[in-house]
């Protein structure tokens, strides 16, 4: 029928058919273009034709906007003409649409591009819908139910008018649940058969009209399931082919075009792009080809998203920075690379794909590789290399040097603006990864995923290239009690930065943070939609519609509710970027990407492999350079070991998990953290061996100088006794001639005194009478000075104005006449006023006096006062008289001469002193004269008492000198003696010390040499050995000895974790606290003391976990485990106080909210150093310890959990069980052996500890004496006390000591039966390898150790005790054990038990026991051939060479060919495991060795031998298994230790 359409010819029966439905219009005949297929064709109704899809494709279709975002851009091609068209028919008649076909093929943009543009809004409403695997029925329905409007009861759908289209994409993702459904696809399935659904609340149905669906799916397989058919027939499905490369080519060739025309790219680029093309079709589907997905290269799935990434990222590159042609395949060259390389897990396929990519660039541009990216040369591109270039520029980085100081800039910058610093190493290869990052964050909606295990630098390197691109990295903090509405507001905070703001923003998201599935489910739709179903309230809502309006205005978008969400919806998708860090360990990981394909889809994966060779070294250099103290040459070897160590932790980690089923990860942090082990513990040994070695050499130099000073001592005092004899006898003589002169002094003493007392006198009746002379002057001399003091007031011009009078005041006339009196100066004779007589005028010679105002000042201050004539006296006494002649009448008058008036007064007043004082002058100059003779005899009398005085005084001088002299002798010979006997004790103490510490400087000096070597050897212990059991620790050791070796690097011979870092002190400490003595317990002590990161203690036995809390009981210890509800509350407490913490119980995953604590991420805030725990910020407290142990035997750590912890397996060992167990049988046998051992142990430890501190503070104080040691008595005093003692302490050691050796001689005799206990406890512990079930615990073990003890028959001597003892023991654990085996497993326990039994006696060798195993044994077994084949197969001949590999088979290959009947007659005995062996083996070979035999011949018959064989050798009772005994078992059970009945079919 349709071939006959398509051909124009009416199709029967139609051919016939007359007009009732119109005329028949004859359509054209075939196809146009016979090229073209059927499928290329539509049907043109209006013109009756056929045409080609292409056909509607118009030149304006195929136009890009030259602002087009590449992601954007939709190229129309034949298949989005004819998806469109269909889904548009099919939508418009409300039919549901199903489309099918690969990742990549356009499904879901050609669907969102038809909804929300191709279709008018006021019809139609849109509704994306993603599902995952984790979608529920639940979230389906509310999603959906969200969207619709209430139309009446019961009925819902889009507002009214619009029909809404609903798109599920991933249709098929959900996961199938129990019974092979899929819940939300069954639900739209009741939909599209009964038109609704129930309401979850109410329980009513819900009827839903004006719905369509329309679905996208890829093919089932990789996580995807088979859709139902009931639900597929509804559906018109629609199949998307991938694209034929004709599609591909135009696609991508109009893209680069329209790029290169908008850039300005010149011809020679142009005719490049076709060649971009192809060689990008070329990779990709040679990488689809050949790069498969397996289980463990689950993310090998490549789709047309891949190729589009490319062209993107070649897209980014600045036209300025491209010099031609090859700068383009080089940029085509790196952006394959980060799309397909870095994804890759192994060399092997990185040089694959290497050798592709060589290939396709000479076929597709003709060019050789090696022009673009010469041998060694770097090829990376960025924008960064530049800081603050705006904008920045996407071009090559060819200069390591540059890219490395430029990023190491960044990191400083980051630090400088961040409390939580990164020390980062930033090597090449690390740079590498942050460009890789870098480049995806500068996409609009770029998202990374980041593979890589636990400590490969994920998210330190996010944070980084997040700072270098200007982004804000927001992470999520996950506390105990994070959970979905935590999740949800923390993802709302997300989008609202990146979609209301604008802000590009980075989403660290990492595996460990994946508290549930839900988490990632979220994820997956913000990488595949933008958005979280459900996840806004209308709040919410209106918030954003808020924000979006004026955008959506400013850009001419309807401001519709789903036009504006949709608006924020496409911010979000630009602006977050999503880098998820997840380690590609396990079965979790590629589950996870299976149900959720968004995670390849839409990331870029970028895969960290283990740091290369170069790494390693530039880390290690890098980290080394600074210690001045090392040798360059050294530095280059330790460097080369450093790297040595690590690889060799890493091969053995292969090697420990493939023997014994343990895991242990070796990445990056480890190797930082051996660096930093090594730095750490280097400076810590060159200070202790330095601080030793110093103060053993200064207590050296004291010694030795107080050697030499005895010596120069008893000389000094040889030499000073005959001067203080000789000086002692002067001193005599002289004090003789003293007494002499003294006796002669005295006499003339006597006559001065008497004289000075006549002269004495007579000074005391002068003194008095001048003493009346001045009391009487005393009385005018204030009135005087007053009257000079007036007169230097006055001025000049005064006096002056005074002379200018004409007819002066009566009081000036008066004080002139005054002075004319005083200075007899005659008046001028005049007639008087009456006529009778002359009267005198003064007022004339005294204006003359006047006018002369200096000389008249001058004769005043000059005036004769002692010699004042009585005359003048006469004549001036009626002034006295008159009362108007006093100064202060004067004064109204004139200043001037109120001064000349009080001198006037004054010189009247001192006259009549003058005259009384006279006569007592005359006298005192009398009595003066009688004194100066008095005074001169007295003075020769002086001069000649001190002339004897002075020679009295030199005498003794010279005496005091003599004496001082002797003195000093004296005191020197008393010093001498003191510190002689100081030197003599001093010696006599510590001079036996002086043999030990110059060979422990000897000592402490080869040390120092060997230091850098022996440091390394310990470092490595610290930071790789933890998890190792003993024997892979010494290989471990010996390799690195070797290498240390060959490198020729210093070292001590045989170097060990003990060797380098033991404190014997401290180990005794331990021991007392419960610690085993054996060598792993010790060196996990060490490890624990010097290591940086909190120790995580594999303690299945409870060792660790006993000795943790008695060392830290009195510290006040906080015990919690996770279960605990207020366990971080505590630990903040701890953390605030500096208390120590054990957190028991640990499982194989860590609380994320310990991450601060593990990873110990302090920073200061305002000056406190502080940790944020939560949502709190705690103090932290340096004395705060936190320990972790688990009971899990053999726990699986991921990367993740074991870079933060110190891992140390504190499994019992054989040693340290033996100890234990010989201490509970020796306690119960000699109890008071037992308490004096304990008693020893702890009084040495005492007595070691003080010896030690004795000695320190010996050494102590001799370092810090400063000048003569000899001189500190105290000094001397203490250092003999301690050295006392230390002798005292000494001779107690080595009693106790003594005593121990004896006590250890009796407590050996018991060591055969803890050594059988031991045995056999480990004998048990292997049954947990035969079933998980099989758990026995140390406890129960000694438990039944101790009731076998005090149950097992007596005896008188030990040997016979022991005996009993054992064997009580052995069947008590064999009937115990037994209790709880399955049937099947009871005779493999007894033989067990029987080997190990033997073993320990060394009856059973263990290359046999080998092969008994596994039937094979080490050699090149001979090529004889088989003697006869008719019986004899290959297997049973190929064992028995092998066999005869074994010392004692070397001859029974030749003695089988030679009797190989009688051997035949073996093999054929119905009972060849009790068989006699042909002679002479029958009687060569032991029980067990004929079992190798039978194994070789008869294998069928091996375990009846077994139980032969445990017969023989520990009894017949050990191959019957006692029945269950109810009433015994009853008798064993506890109050804490409980019957558990295992019932199994």
């Amino acid at each position: 029928f349709f071939r006959q359409l398509c051909a124009g010819r009416a199709p029967k029966p139609y051919d016939k058919v007359d007009g009732t439905f119109g005329q028949p219009v004859k359509l054209a005949a075939m196809f146009p273009d016979q090229d073209a297929g059927i499928y290329d064709y539509c049907f043109n109704k209006p013109k009756s034709r056929w045409a080609l899809w292409t056909d509607s494709i118009t030149r304006d279709d195929m136009r890009i906007p030259d602002n087009a975002e590449f992601a954007n851009i939709i190229v129309p091609t034949i298949d989005t003409v004819r998806y469109s068209e269909l889904l548009e028919a099919l939508v418009t008649h409300e039919k549901a649409t199903l489309f099918v076909g690969p990742t990549g093929t356009g499904k879901s943009v050609y669907v969102q591009q038809k909804l929300l543009h191709g279709l008018s809004v006021d019809k139609y409403a849109s509704l994306f819908v993603n599902f995952s695997a984790q979608t529920s029925a639940n979230q389906t329905q509310d999603i959906i139910d969200s969207k619709l409007d209430k139309r009446r009861k019961g009925v819902f759908g889009p507002p009214m008018g619009k029909k809404m289209c609903v798109f599920v994409d991933d249709l098929n993702m959900p996961v199938l649940e129990k019974y092979g459904a899929q819940p939300p696809v069954e639900l739209l399935r009741q939909w599209m058969d009964h038109g609704g659904w129930y309401d979850l609340k109410e329980n009513s149905f819900r009827q839903l009209v004006d719905l369509t669906f329309i679905g996208a799916m890829g093919p089932p397989g990789g996580g995807r399931n088979p859709i139902t058919p009931r639900y597929m027939r509804h559906f018109n499905i629609v199949a998307f082919t991938e694209f034929d490369d004709a599609s591909m080519a135009r696609i991508y060739q109009t893209i680069l075009d329209w790029w290169l025309d908008k850039a300005g790219f010149d011809s020679a680029f142009r005719n490049k792009s076709s060649a971009v093309i192809n060689a990008t079709m070329a990779a990709y589907k040679e990488s689809v080809a050949n790069l498969l997905p397996t289980p463990t290269k689950s993310h090998y799935t490549f789709n047309l998203r891949d190729m589009a990434s490319v062209m993107q990222g070649c897209l980014s590159a600045d036209p300025k920075e491209m010099m031609g042609p090859k700068d383009l395949v080089a940029l085509w060259i790196h952006e394959n690379e980060r799309v397909y390389s870095d994804r890759l897990v192994s060399t092997e396929d990185k040089s694959w794909y290497d050798a592709l990519v060589r290939r396709v660039v000479g076929e597709r541009f003709q060019t050789p590789y090696e022009e673009v990216v010469p041998d060694g040369s770097l090829l990376l591109f960025g924008d960064f290399m530049a800081p603050g270039a705006d904008p920045r520029t996407y071009n090559r980085i060819d200069d390591r040097k540059a890219l490395v100081r430029v990023v190491k800039e960044y990191l400083d910058d980051y630090n400088a603006a961040n409390t939580k610093k990164m020390a980062l190493v930033m090597f090449v290869d690390a740079i590498t990864h942050v460009a890789r990052v870098s480049r995806v964050l500068r996409q609009p909606g770029g998202n990374a995923l980041l593979l890589g295990v636990g400590g490969s630098g994920r998210q330190s390197l996010t944070r980084l290239a997040g700072f270098i691109q200007d982004m804000d990295t927001f992470q999520i903090e996950i506390s105990k009690n994070y959970g979905p509405s935590e999740w949800k507001d923390d993802i709302k905070k997300l989008l609202f930065t990146a979609g209301e703001e604008g802000k590009d923003i980075i989403f660290l998201f990492t595996d460990t943070q994946i508290i549930r599935e839900s988490f990632l489910e979220d994820v997956n739709n913000i990488l595949n939609t933008g958005e979280v179903p459900n996840i806004f309230d209308d709040n919410d809502h209106n918030r954003i519609l808020t924000a979006m309006r004026p955008l959506c205005a400013a850009e001419g978008i309807p401001q519709t509710k789903i036009a504006m969400y949709s608006r924020f919806i496409k911010r979000v998708q630009a602006h977050v970027h999503i880098v998820i860090c997840m380690s590609p360990l396990g079965e979790v990981f590629r589950t996870r990407l299976r149900n959720f394909p968004s995670l390849v889809n839409n990331c870029t994966i970028d895969w960290f492999m283990p740091w290369p060779d170069e790494a390693l070294v530039e880390v290690a250099r890098d980290a080394f350079d600074p210690i001045a103290e090392i040798s360059d040459q050294h530095k280059a070897s330790i460097v080369t070991m450093a790297g040595h160590i690590h690889l060799s932790v890493e091969k053995a980690s292969g090697t420990f998990l493939s023997e014994l089923s343990r895991y242990n990860y070796v990445t990056p942090t480890s190797y930082l953290e051996l660096l930093r082990t090594y730095k750490t513990l280097l400076a810590s040994k060159q200070t202790e061996l330095a601080t030793a070695k110093k103060r053993l050499v200064i207590g050296l130099d004291k010694l030795a100088s107080t050697e030499v000073e005895v010596a120069t001592l008893q000389k000094q005092l040889e030499e000073m006794q005959p001067v203080l004899i000789k000086t002692a006898a002067d001193v005599e003589e002289m004090m003789v001639q003293i007494q002499k002169d003294k006796s002669a002094a005295d006499e003339t003493r006597t006559v001065v005194v008497r004289e000075e007392a006549i002269a004495s006198s007579k000074a005391e009746e002068c003194q008095g009478i001048k003493d009346s002379a001045e009391k009487d002057l005393a009385e005018a001399l204030p009135a005087l000075d007053e009257a000079v003091q007036c007169l230097r007031d006055l001025k000049l011009s005064d006096i002056s104005e005074v002379a200018k009078y004409a007819n002066p005041p009566g009081g000036v006339k008066l004080v002139v006449e005054a002075i004319c009196v005083m200075r007899n100066i005659a008046p001028k004779m005049e007639a008087a006023p009456d006529g009778k007589g002359k009267v005198a005028n003064y007022w004339d010679p005294g204006k003359k006096m006047l006018a002369d105002a200096k000389g008249l000042l001058d004769a005043m201050f000059q005036y004769d006062k002692d010699n004042i004539p009585e005359k003048t006296i006469q004549r001036i006494q009626p002034f006295m008289d008159d009362p108007a002649f006093e100064p202060k009448k004067i004064e109204a008058v004139s200043k001037a001469c109120k001064a000349m008036c009080q001198w006037v007064r004054a010189m009247h007043t001192y006259h009549f002193v003058a005259k009384n004082v006279e006569p007592k002058r005359r006298a005192l100059n009398a009595a003066q004269e009688e004194l100066d003779v008095l005074t001169e005899n007295l003075n020769k009398l002086r001069a000649a008492l001190k002339e004897v005085e002075d020679k009295i005084a030199e005498l003794e001088f010279s005496f005091n000198q003599s004496v001082a002299k002797k003195e000093s002798l004296q005191r020197q010979v008393d010093d001498a003696t003191v510190k002689m006997d100081r030197a003599n004790r001093l010696l006599g103490g510590l001079g036996g010390e002086k043999v030990r510490w110059q060979e422990t400087v000897q000592s402490l000096t080869v040390s120092e040499g060997s230091l850098v070597g022996d440091v390394l050897i310990a470092a490595g212990s610290v930071a790789y050995l933890g998890p190792f059991t003993a024997a892979y620790r010494a290989d471990l050791c010996a390799t690195w000895r070797s290498q240390l070796a060959d490198l020729q690097l210093p070292h001590t011979e045989g170097a060990t974790l003990m060797s380098v870092l033991n404190d014997a002190v401290l180990q005794r400490a331990w021991a007392i606290a419960g610690l085993p003595t054996d060598a792993v317990s010790v060196e996990n002590g060490i490890i624990l003391s010097n290591a940086r990161r909190w120790p995580l203690m594999i303690d299945p036995q409870g060792q660790a976990n006993k000795w943790t809390k008695n060392m830290e009981k009195d510290n006040m210890l906080e015990v919690v485990k996770l279960s605990d509800k207020d366990f971080l509350r505590t630990l903040e407490n701890a953390v605030r106080f500096g208390k120590p913490v054990v957190l028991e119980n640990i499982g194989e995953e860590l609380d994320p909210a310990l991450e601060p604590i593990l990873l110990r991420q302090t920073y200061k805030q305002g000056g406190t150093e502080v940790m944020k725990i939560g949502e709190n910020i705690i103090p932290y407290h340096s004395d705060f310890k936190f320990r972790m142990t688990t009971k899990l035997s053999n726990p699986h750590y991921p990367p993740e959990a074991s870079v933060k912890v110190t891992l140390l397996n504190f499994t019992i060992t054989q040693e340290g069980l033996e100890d234990q167990l010989l201490g509970i049988v020796v306690a119960k046998e000699r109890p008071d052996l037992e308490e004096t051992k304990n008693n020893l142990v702890v009084t040495n430890a005492a007595m070691q500890k003080q010896l030690k501190e004795i000695e320190d503070q010996i050494l102590r104080l001799l370092s810090e004496s400063s000048g003569d040691i000899l001189d500190d008595e105290q000094l001397i005093n203490t250092l003999a006390q301690s050295k006392v003692t230390s002798d005292d302490i000494k001779v107690k050691v080595a009693e106790a000591k003594k005593t121990s050796e004896e006590i250890d001689t009796t407590r050996e005799e018991y060591r055969p039966c803890a050594f059988r206990a031991a045995l056999l406890f480990f004998c048990v512990a292997d049954m947990a390898r035969v079933d998980p079930m099989y758990q026995y615990s140390l406890p129960w073990f000694v438990n039944l150790y101790n009731r076998a003890i005090d149950d097992s028959e007596p005896a008188e001597d030990i040997p016979t005790r022991i005996v009993n003892l054992n064997d009580f023991f052995t069947y008590s654990l064999y009937v115990n054990v037994c209790r709880s085996l399955f049937e099947t497993h009871k005779l493999l326990f007894s033989f067990t038990v029987c080997i190990k039994v033997l073993m320990g006696e060394n009856l059973i060798d263990f290359v046999e026991w080998r092969f008994l195993l596994s039937g094979s044994a080490l050699g090149q077994p001979s090529d004889t051939p088989n003697p006869s084949p008719d019986w004899i197969t290959a297997q049973i001949w190929s064992s028995i060479r092998s066999m005869c590999m074994l010392p004692a088979f070397q001859e029974f290959e030749a003695s089988f060919v030679e009797n190989v009947d009688a051997w035949r007659a073996y093999f054929d005995d119905n009972e060849a495991h009790r068989a006699t062996l042909p002679a002479p083996w029958d009687d060569k070979l032991s029980q067990f060795q004929k079992m190798l035999v039978l194994r070789c011949i008869r294998n069928d018959k091996v375990v009846q031998s077994f139980q032969d064989f445990v017969a023989e050798q520990i009894g017949q009772r050990f191959i019957e298994p006692p029945p269950f005994d109810l009433a015994a078992s009853y008798r064993d059970a506890t109050a804490l230790v409980p019957l558990v009945f295992v019932l199994s079919p």
